[in-house]
């Protein structure tokens, strides 16, 4: 079966036929789909999914945009909702330099705190990071050795994905990898092993070729699975029997 480790359905943009789509799913090939946390205003959303929807599991962390919206009191009710049993990794947490809607150093602060928290939960973490490639590894480097991890949405070389390798974590690859300017996230792919690689689509966004530019769903994951399997020179069958493997083992499914 095919695992969406990283996927937003608590988004408005599937309020009108939310349900519909999920009920397709399964005859679609997709088995379990994770829906990663981004705003606080996300968790109850992504709560209610996971308990109406035995194939959703969800993630609860607070996307670097938002870490101005993080307090004390927000973090103490974010572990108390890590105890929920479909709730499975602290995500998506990380840096963001591209929007750059907060500072660096509060964007450190509430990463390093919610890496932290993972680590005493014994919980798989879901990281963001764009255009913050070195303090993204160094922050990795010092405070989340030894815990499981996956680099969503990959972007950087292919010998920092290596070092994330050697480091025991995931990289996420989605529908970008279809894009014909892709070439460093096509070399990743090539480089790396499939043990190391996890499907994902980050929906609504970031659809595959051929729908490109419209609303992503987990049901567009074979086209991914397919390119993933035309760079390895394996089979399709291959790239989701070993992804689905390499999911259960991150989050312990």
């Amino acid at each position: 079966m095919i695992i969406d480790t990283h996927a937003h359905y608590d988004d408005e943009q599937f309020d009108a036929d939310r349900e519909s789509l999920l009920a397709e799913m399964k005859a679609g090939g997709i088995g379990l789909i994770i829906n990663a946390g981004s705003t606080i205003a996300s968790w109850d959303k992504i709560i209610k999914l996971t308990e109406e929807y035995p194939f959703m599991y969800g993630a609860v962390g607070v996307h670097p945009d938002e870490a101005g919206t993080l307090d004390e009191e927000q973090f103490g009710r974010m572990e108390e909702l890590l105890m929920r049993e479909k709730i499975v990794a602290v995500g998506e947490i990380g840096l963001d330099y591209y929007w750059d809607k907060e500072s660096h150093d509060l964007q450190k602060k509430w990463f390093i705190r919610q890496l932290g928290l993972a680590r005493r939960k014994n919980m798989p973490v879901i990281i963001h990071s764009r255009e913050a490639a070195a303090d993204t590894f160094q922050i990795m480097k010092q405070h989340a050795q030894g815990m499981k991890a996956v680099i969503h949405c990959y972007s950087y070389s292919a010998e920092m994905a290596a070092e994330y390798v050697k480091m025991g974590y995931y990289i996420g690859v989605g529908g970008v990898v279809t894009f014909k300017n892709a070439k460093k996230l096509k070399q990743v792919v090539k480089e790396i092993p499939l043990e190391n690689i996890v499907l994902e689509t980050d929906c609504p966004y970031l659809a595959p070729v051929p729908f490109r530019g419209k609303r992503n769903s987990s049901l567009y994951l074979p086209y991914v699975a397919e390119e993933i399997a035309a760079i390895k020179g394996v089979t399709v069958e291959k790239v989701i029997q070993q992804t689905e493997e390499n999911s259960r083992k991150l989050y312990n499914l």
